[in-house]
Formats: C-alpha cells, sequence, structure tokens
C-alpha cells in the first residue's frame, strides 16, 4: 500500500432516529440515520406476513400466473 493516499480511520459513533448507537470504523466522526438493525420490522421479527403475501399475490395476478394452471 502507498503511504499518505489514503484516509485516516477512526471510532465513529452511528445514532438512529430510534435513539440507539454504536461505534464502528469510519473516515467519519458521527454518522446519523434514520433506521438501524434495532428498528427496522425485518431483523426485529415485526413484519407482518401479510404485508409480504400481499406483494407475492398482486405479482402472481400482474403476470397471470394462477394457482388453477400450476395444478
Amino acid at each position: 500500500m502507498k503511504k499518505g493516499i489514503h484516509p485516516e480511520i477512526k471510532d465513529c459513533t452511528v445514532t438512529c432516529a430510534c435513539g440507539n448507537t454504536f461505534t464502528c470504523k469510519s473516515t467519519k466522526e458521527e454518522i446519523n440515520v434514520e433506521i438501524c438493525s434495532e428498528c427496522h420490522p425485518f431483523y426485529t421479527g415485526k413484519q407482518s406476513r401479510s404485508s409480504r403475501a400481499g406483494r407475492v399475490d398482486k405479482f402472481n395476478k400482474k403476470y397471470g400466473f394462477d394457482k388453477k394452471e400450476a395444478a
């Protein structure tokens, strides 16, 4: 690696809108995010199955896939 061309890596504090904070390494000292793994519905398990199932049904209707044809 060449010396003097790489940015300095330092400890960074990441702050989420939900209030969660954690540290990581970055070239910035502070990062503000809107959503993190503590409040995201996919990672917390709060995502409803109905919202996922509705997307599948919408896709099947849009492209003409029908359960009767598959059987």
